[in-house]
């Protein structure tokens, strides 16, 4: 047995209002369950870990936050697994800096995965809902494949109409088993990572979380979409230039080699030599193609 029912991870780059206001909302929730929050530093190049840790000083000295200053800046993933090989509780809670829990959030989620009934639910993810009150379609999903992705990133209607990749038809505040959460909010027991092993760190952002699901489910265990808790997601809030709304090329070009990383570890054996070339040249063409819409904005 662990020493801890719950521990928390929570990255910060650069986001010191963002990830305070995440810790905040998740020190505001009152549980019945013992929780640590592990805080990733991954090298910030602001002032904003020296803020947090002042902000939460007494929340650090009494163990409740503990820190991870990195050296480098080495990914999303890799911050993660720092924090998971430290961590003491029985389930691990990956969290990004730019979301709210939503009240008793928490609680719903553990006291679900606590019974006994769902001792086969490896991970448990919530409804995530943005900014403007609309869903976070990445909550509930399918595993990409080349069909589902050349829908969904084209933008053409299946010809029943339904996103098979999104899972549009299933209900948003239902409760139901489907392929693939989103890594802002998803709730892991400790002994299916104990099963499956880490996030895989070749993944620098993006794409770690729907690695880990397909690995999850290939284990043999269940994965949760949970819609009778919330939280609130600022999704791309800590990427985006908010006078011109550019992104970080560098996190446009991760996002398309999560797809290539993905593709290349779980599928290309699934298909053969002309599928495969077919999904290579998508992924560059649609990368090429943001680089310079991205350039392009003012």
């Amino acid at each position: 047995m662990r020493n801890l029912d719950l521990s928390i991870i929570i990255v910060n780059y650069n986001t010191f209002k963002l990830t305070k206001e995440t810790i905040d909302s998740c020190l505001a929730e009152p549980t019945h369950y013992t929780y640590e929050i592990f805080l990733v530093d991954n090298k910030s190049t602001d002032d904003s870990l020296e803020r947090l840790e002042d902000y939460f000083k007494d929340e650090i000295s009494r163990g409740t936050i503990k820190v991870i200053a990195n050296s480098s800046n080495d990914g999303f993933a890799k911050a993660n697994n720092l924090a998971i090989e430290q961590s003491e509780g029985e389930y691990v809670l990956l969290l990004n800096s730019d979301t709210l829990i939503k009240e008793a959030t928490i609680d719903k989620c553990m006291d679900y995965m606590t019974k006994g009934t769902n001792a086969d639910v490896g991970a448990l993810g919530c409804k995530v809902s943005l900014a403007d009150g609309s869903l976070d379609k990445a909550c509930k999903r399918s595993f990409p494949n080349p069909a589902n992705a050349f829908y969904k990133l084209f933008n053409v209607k299946t010809s029943s109409g339904k996103d098979d990749y999104n899972l549009d038809d299933l209900d948003d505040d239902g409760v139901y088993e489907i392929d693939c959460l989103v890594g802002a909010f998803m709730l892991v027991r400790r002994t299916a990572i104990d099963d499956i092993g880490l996030l895989d760190d070749t993944f620098f952002m993006y794409g770690e979380d729907i690695d880990w699901c397909y690995r999850i489910k290939q284990a043999g265990w269940r994965i949760v979409y949970f819609g009778e808790a919330e939280i609130i997601h600022y999704k791309g809030a800590s990427s985006e230039d908010k006078k011109t709304k550019k992104r970080n090329p560098k996190l446009i070009y991760e996002f398309y080699r999560a797809m290539y990383i993905f593709y290349r570890k779980h599928y290309t054996k699934k298909y053969n030599v002309f599928v495969n070339i077919a999904v290579y040249i998508g992924i560059a063409v649609l990368l090429v193609f943001n680089l310079i819409r991205n350039a392009l904005r003012s």
